[in-house]
């Protein structure tokens, strides 16, 4: 069975009663606190970081963060990338990691429905990668008008997200029929569906490698903006290591430059020696497809991982169409990224 990077860390898993974990806030700061060092004299020990998924392409910058030094640059013993699926809010409230590479949908409805003390202070992806996949040769739904009269599967997970979507659309429910499928695309090219809830750096993919001519309708160009992959914290391990996040911050941003700066070598060194069995056609194709995602006018004008005000509040917007009632402040902190490149200011010329 296919399985996408976001689907299974959408709503449903966003939802998992975390009141244990949350019992245990005490500890989310880790082990022990680490020295608020600065520079090449920061001794920050060692940390672990929750990925929301396998290690494939969508870590390269992990990867690269880890294998090119920058995180031992950042004064970092040991930077350990624990592989998922996971939402990481679980983990992050029991102090099990220290950082965890998420999504708004998980951190938003942890904080609202649950009582979790989670910040997210920077997002790899600027566009949220979920589309509605359909075939060139079929519904070809290449606009919301498209949706209309249409047979859409969504999975689960995914169907408050995709409700939030049409209402933000002003489509009602009654104008096309939702149905429920797992993440195999199959439905799509076996003629079950119209169109599938799908993510551009996978399920598309799959699909399009098969032979299929495809079109995209990307929910973040269709009245859904929402952030995605983004790094999230305790606030009481925010609180008490800022200087150790920043450091982070720093060796992520410069494994992602290298990423941006040639995608091409990024995919064949993550099959070689970061994933397994992944398939180096297809992951160069998330390569390039990601990078649209994450690189855009405003991290070229104010660096990598930093969101803007208007995106934070459109990501809250987004959020409050799926359910999920937060305000930006109880969720985003850029405080760190503000510091970051005022400190680093020739980090912001990632794109050279």
């Amino acid at each position: 069975m296919i399985r996408s990077p976001y689907i299974r860390r959408g709503l449903a898993a966003a939802g998992l009663t975390l009141t244990g974990a949350i019992a245990l806030s005490a500890c989310a700061g880790g082990a022990a606190p680490a020295a608020e060092a600065e520079g090449e004299d920061a001794g920050h020990g060692s940390i672990t970081v929750q990925q929301s998924w396998i290690k494939n392409e969508e870590f390269a910058g992990e990867f690269y963060a880890t294998t090119k030094g920058y995180y031992e640059e950042a004064g970092f013993d040991e930077v350990t990338l624990l592989e998922g699926p996971s939402t990481g809010v679980a983990e992050l409230m029991g102090g099990t990691v220290q950082v965890a590479l998420n999504d708004p949908l998980a951190v938003g409805a942890a904080v609202a429905n649950e009582g979790a003390t989670i910040k997210m202070i920077g997002a790899t992806f600027q566009k949220n990668p979920f589309t509605v996949l359909s075939l060139k040769d079929g519904a070809d739904i290449a606009t919301v008008d498209d949706l209309k009269g249409k047979k859409i599967g969504v999975q689960d997970s995914n169907r408050a997200a995709f409700d939030a979507f049409l209402e933000a659309n002003g489509i009602g429910q009654d104008e096309l029929e939702i149905v429920a499928v797992q993440y195999d695309p199959a439905p799509l090219t076996n003629g079950e569906v119209d169109g599938f809830y799908a993510y551009l750096t996978n399920e598309a993919l799959t699909v399009k490698l098969a032979g299929n001519e495809i079109t995209n309708l990307p929910l973040a160009d269709n009245g859904f903006p929402l952030v995605a992959e983004t790094v999230s914290v305790t606030d009481q391990y925010l609180a008490e290591n800022r200087e150790l996040l920043k450091d982070f911050l720093v060796a992520e941003i410069k494994g992602w430059t290298d990423v941006l700066a040639d995608p091409e070598q990024a995919a064949e060194d993550v099959v070689a020696d970061f994933g397994t069995d992944l398939d180096p056609v297809k992951t160069l194709e998330a390569m390039n497809a990601q990078a649209e995602l994450i690189s855009t006018p405003d991290t070229e004008a104010n660096g990598l991982f930093t969101i803007t005000e208007e995106m934070q509040q459109a990501t809250v917007d987004s959020l409050a169409g799926a359910g999920i009632d937060v305000a930006v402040e109880d969720i985003f902190d850029l405080s760190l990224l503000d510091e970051v490149y005022a400190e680093n200011p020739e980090l912001v010329d990632y794109a050279g």
